[in-house]
């Protein structure tokens, strides 16, 4: 019986055929993705702000995610190894989170906050 209640379903994919197809859409995947980072001092120097797709090795940008996937499929309708971005509009520096380390980070700041407005007041 599968338990579906979180809409999570694992299967194993067995059939040589459905592998194979799966094993082709990586590779052009990847191909996309080597381009990509040859590229990618160029794109992110030019595009900052911009959405972009990569499909069939070649670079589609647009102002939305969907608009530059359309141009690449349109482009590259054989591509299903296409991958979309968005390059930020400025470069900065971007803290990760890890298991709610953002939650720890906004309760820092919070408190470095309230303590300098505290300072002021005395």
């Amino acid at each position: 019986m599968n338990d579906t209640r979180d809409g999570i379903i694992i299967e194993e994919i067995v059939d040589p055929e459905e592998l194979a197809k799966a094993q082709a859409q990586d590779e052009r995947f990847e191909r996309n993705w080597a381009w990509f980072n040859a590229h990618a001092s160029e794109i992110y120097t030019k595009h900052r702000g911009k959405c972009l797709c990569v499909a069939g090795e070649e670079l589609f940008v647009a102002d939305t995610p969907a608009e530059a996937l359309a141009q690449a499929r349109a482009a590259h309708p054989e591509d299903d190894g296409f991958f979309t971005r968005i390059i930020p509009r400025e470069r900065v520096a971007r803290i990760y989170d890890h298991h709610g380390a953002r939650q720890a980070v906004a309760s820092t700041l919070t408190l470095l906050r309230s303590r300098n407005c505290s300072r002021r007041r005395g």
